[in-house]
């Protein structure tokens, strides 16, 4: 769906998600080995994706080692603060 919506980021998202569907990641500081960029704040943890143009918001459970994709957002709609509604 995400690629649907925003079929120019469809390469980026794809590489993305093969290295984190690989990735053993425990804390920010291992995600930050790759993804320099990646901010977190509470449990969500967003990704600059396709030089900043996007940002791919996703919930993440450190101690399962797991990442939900939430949302892709144009740099613009992240400004608007679109991505608080998945903080709680």
């Amino acid at each position: 769906m995400l690629m649907k919506q925003h079929p120019e980021a469809a390469n980026a998202i794809e590489q993305w998600w093969r290295t984190v569907r690989r990735a053993d990641w425990a804390s920010l500081v291992d995600c930050r080995r790759i993804y320099q960029t990646a901010d977190q704040v509470g449990r969500i943890l967003i990704f600059n994706i396709l030089g900043n143009n996007y940002r791919l918001i996703t919930v993440v459970n450190w101690r399962g080692r797991r990442i939900y994709v939430k949302a892709l957002l144009t740099h613009d709609e992240y400004m608007r603060n679109l991505w608080h509604k998945w903080m709680f």
